[in-house]
């Protein structure tokens, strides 16, 4: 069915990039796709054009995503989009309008709905594509194997549209689909719609991070050193480490730069309330902004009395500024995006579950930290974190470039800070664990040998599979190689072989005393020399002749 046939108005507006147009020309021939580009590029309209396809055919579509944020944000645009009676949302705390022709819902929705199916009660019956945006998230640690029992355990039958970011390995990962679901396309893109720049602040402003190549550190951008001078007081004592500029530092470099709005990211709630706390006093809104962004707190606040937020968060939100983390309410959290997405909010202090698809572009994204606290320590970012992160910056249609901005930490700097903006994107892993559940949710609708049969299906054994190709290809290899000696001597008596390994043996056992003797040898000079010594005055000349 061709574009202009489902919505003309919001498909030709628009014009298509080259990878959209790609992707909309596989779904039209029915194949699955993973979508591979970077964050901003343009994948959610892919999956748009997906449900306008399905309604146009009177089935249903399946929308999932990694987040109740994300799932709560996609059901108010879908509903602005297709209308609300036609949308529905499922999620661990709320189901509404689950009969809806769209639903939008967590990926741990979807695949519970996949365990529980049945002969009689089929969740997706109807259902002509369901769509798994920021599909990456299978390399969480946590949550990855959601993602790839999803695909396992989805009907062929159904069409799946995987979203992703950037990743190192998406011909891997589509041939897998491929295998374990049905036929599968990938599209890829590097291009970036709005270009990115990199810079880094520390307490001397703000510098270029990369050279002109965009390859290596700007030489204008110096590592850091400990002062001159300085001498350790004592074993235990730790060395002196790099002083972090302020945050207000920050926010006003950028704002000399006209580098606002600004998403910040810290990884911890309270480090974001802090932030906010820090930056209350800056005035970075005019007062004409400030006067619409008084009215519409006014109508917030009459609508929602318990939903203003205290300890001084309604105030920083009249100066422009705003935390946003899973601490924060719903209703708030949905003002502050609003807010962002009209230009009213100049610097949002948010955790990274922000970069995970939320619809809120900023001019300029700055990243305070390039190491996370997790269960298990401190680690650095991952390439993927770093890029899905430094991706929110730039607004296709607002901003000529997007603009990065790392900043000196007691911990990190120039160097890692280079390292991480030119690192290729991370390759897809297999997180699959099985586990109890699973097992009793598989054994309830298969026997033993399909259930085992679909275990072993997931992506860790596609790609293990893949390792033992070469395994087999190197043993045919040395078969080969033993098969062609064997010819070679095949005309050689064996009573010469014989005679020709004793030889061997013999030449390695004097090889092996001929390395004793020099030992021994240079430990008698070394003796001698240690004895002569003993009676030698200062300034006598010795002379050693080599053992050899």
């Amino acid at each position: 069915m061709p574009v202009n046939d489902l919505h003309p108005a919001r498909f030709l507006v628009i014009p298509l990039d080259a990878f959209q147009q790609e992707a909309l020309a596989a779904i039209n021939q029915g194949q699955s796709l993973v979508v591979s580009a970077p964050t901003g590029s343009g994948k959610t309209l892919i999956g748009e054009y997906a449900i306008h396809r399905a309604l146009a055919h009177g089935r249903r579509v399946f929308y999932t995503t990694p987040l109740k944020a994300l799932s709560n944000q996609k059901l108010r645009d879908f509903r602005r989009q297709f209308g609300a009676k036609r949308v529905g949302l499922l999620t661990g705390d709320l189901s509404v309008n689950r009969e809806a022709p769209v639903v939008v819902m967590t990926t741990e929705i979807f695949r519970n709905m996949l365990y529980g199916q049945s002969e009689l009660d089929d969740p997706l019956a109807g259902v002509e594509a369901v769509v798994l945006d920021e599909c990456h998230y299978m390399n969480d640690s946590q949550r990855g194997t959601v993602w790839e029992e999803s695909i396992i355990h989805c009907p062929g039958s159904v069409q799946l549209l995987a979203l992703s970011a950037t990743v190192a390995n998406g011909e891997q990962l589509t041939d897998w689909i491929q295998q374990v679901h049905g036929p599968c396309a990938l599209i890829h893109s590097v291009h970036r719609p709005v270009p990115l720049s990199y810079s880094f602040c520390s307490a001397k402003g703000l510098h270029p991070l990369l050279n002109g190549a965009g390859n290596g550190l700007h030489p204008g951008c110096k590592v850091w050193r400990p002062p001159k001078g300085h001498r350790r007081r004592g074993p235990g004592a730790r060395p002196p480490q790099p002083e972090p500029p302020r945050l207000t530092f920050v926010v006003q470099q950028l704002a000399e730069r006209d580098m606002l709005p600004a998403i910040v990211f810290i990884f911890s709630r309270r480090g974001c309330d802090r932030g906010v706390a820090e930056l209350a006093r800056m005035d970075l809104l005019t007062p004409a902004q400030q006067q619409q962004l008084a009215e519409r707190l006014e109508q917030f606040r009459q609508q929602m009395p318990d939903g203003v937020r205290g300890d001084g968060h309604a105030d920083a939100l009249l100066r422009g500024i705003a935390s946003h983390h899973a601490g924060v309410l719903p209703a708030w959290k949905e003002l502050i995006e609003e807010l962002f997405q009209a230009g009213l909010l100049k610097v949002v202090l948010a955790t990274e579950t922000l970069a995970a698809g939320i619809n809120m572009p900023a001019r300029s994204t700055v990243i305070c930290a390039l190491s996370k606290r997790t269960e298990t320590g401190h680690r650095p970012l991952m390439a993927s974190e770093f890029l899905q992160m430094a991706g929110r910056a730039g607004r296709r249609g607002l901003d000529q470039r997007g603009h990065v901005v790392t900043v000196q930490s007691r911990f990190e700097g120039v160097r890692e800070a280079g390292q991480l903006a030119t690192s290729p994107a991370d390759p897809l892993v297999s997180q699959f664990t099985p586990s109890y559940s699973m097992v009793l949710n598989l054994l309830q609708r298969y026997s033993l040998s399909q259930a085992r049969e679909l275990v072993e299906r997931s992506f860790g054994r596609y790609l293990a599979s893949l390792g033992l190709v070469d395994e087999q290809q190197a043993i045919a290899q040395l078969a080969e190689q033993v098969e062609t000696m064997g010819q070679n001597l095949a005309d050689v008596p064996w009573q010469d072989l014989d005679s020709y390994e004793k030889e061997r043996a013999k030449l390695r056992e004097e090889h092996r005393l001929l390395r004793t003797l020099r030992q021994q040898a240079a430990e008698t000079v070394a003796h001698d020399l240690t004895l002569a010594l003993q009676f030698a005055s200062q300034g006598t000349i010795v002379t050693v002749k080599s053992p050899h």
